[in-house]
């Protein structure tokens, strides 16, 4: 199933691989890092401490930028910016900002598609194509800030909760971590980056055993197994007790409390007998709850819980001691679910509006 990326280009590349790579001095790589990442450029025409034979050389050898922006939506009513980008096959992938307050949230994609084909998203609905390099990742970012105005100096929370399942694409986001957290880019703490999954127990694994305090956020949905089969096709491969089994592993081995993300589906997983299935699942957990509000998707038949059923189950989980958030809706009026701005661009589709990518960070 796993695909090789792209071969990586420069901004996917921390200051030494790219003084390595490109035969330069070690001062050099970090220059070119700085501009990448920093500085903001987006040609290396505007990296004007390196001289003219050495720009000249670098547009031969390597791309940059990997990526360009080909359409952005912007929500007049909450500030959400949604990005859809090029790649250098033609393929698209897609991107989100998410203000509130003085704090911003770039959402970003890991993979062109996805695989798991969950039924109620729509990345699934336009298939799977290939994983992301770190460069292709890492750009996701670098646009959002500009597209949003983001001061230089200011901290933005990132999600891997974009198109893809991240684990799959394990080793190619591991990097963009690193060149995210690095200290001569934008130096993003590890407790402002989260990366979600379906549930990939062995990228959890792996994820609990990095040396760092990147976040971990399971998308889970619902807590019995015939109805996450349904809805998280990922969970015929491993199942709730194996899931819980590595959950819990991971809080004993970390430390770090984890968050379960829970779409919630109108009479499909918003009932009593729901809340009781995950009060149950999260005993022995260090987890907190995130509930997001469902926006209807051309071509899927669910529908979204009323705001009131949102909060009866928010009220209902707390009552039970179960840490509970309820996200609030953004970028209604563009094309904020995963996947459907792409899905649009690839199939000729009518965009839908949609908030599920903008809720799970908002």
């Amino acid at each position: 199933m796993e695909q090789s990326p792209a071969p990586c280009p420069v901004s996917g590349m921390l200051p030494g691989e790219i003084a390595e790579e490109h035969r330069m001095l070690p001062y050099q790589g970090r220059q070119v890092f700085q501009w990448i990442h920093r500085k903001g450029a987006s040609s290396f025409d505007e990296m004007s401490s390196l001289s003219r034979d050495l720009r000249a050389r670098l547009s031969r050898e390597t791309v940059f930028p990997a990526t360009r922006v080909s359409k952005i939506q912007g929500s007049q009513a909450s500030g959400t910016r949604k990005a859809l980008l090029l790649l250098h096959d033609n393929e698209c992938i897609e991107s989100v900002l998410i203000p509130d307050r003085n704090r911003h949230t770039v959402c970003v994609s890991s993979q062109v598609g996805c695989p798991l084909k969950c039924a109620f998203c729509a990345t699934g609905l336009s298939g799977y194509k290939r994983n992301l390099n770190a460069a292709e990742i890492v750009e996701q970012v670098l646009h959002m800030r500009k597209a949003g105005d983001v001061p230089e100096t200011a901290v933005c929370n990132i999600v891997y909760m974009g198109m893809g399942e991240p684990f799959y694409n394990f080793d190619e986001v591991k990097k963009s971590i690193r060149i995210l957290m690095h200290p001569e880019g934008l130096g993003t703490g590890a407790r402002h980056i989260t990366v979600s999954t379906a549930g990939e127990i062995t990228g959890i694994e792996r994820f609990a055993a990095e040396d760092w305090q990147v976040r971990l956020s399971v998308s889970l949905h619902a807590a019995q197994d015939e109805k996450r089969s349904r809805l998280v096709p990922l969970n015929r491969k491993y199942g709730l007790q194996r899931l819980h089994a590595a959950l819990r592993e991971y809080n004993q081995r970390t430390g770090r409390q984890l968050t379960l993300e829970w779409t919630l589906l109108d009479g499909v997983n918003d009932t009593p007998e729901d809340v009781r299935e995950l009060v149950r699942f999260t005993r022995g957990l260090d987890a907190s709850v995130n509930l997001i509000p469902w926006n209807p998707v051309a071509g899927l038949e669910f529908r979204p819980s009323p705001p009131a059923a949102c909060e009866a189950f928010q009220a209902q989980l707390t009552g039970s001691g179960v840490r509970a958030t309820l996200r609030k809706e953004k970028g209604r009026d563009i094309d904020a679910a995963c996947g459907q701005l792409r899905r649009s661009a690839i199939g000729g589709l009518a965009p839908t509006a949609g908030t599920d990518a903008a809720n799970e960070q908002a």
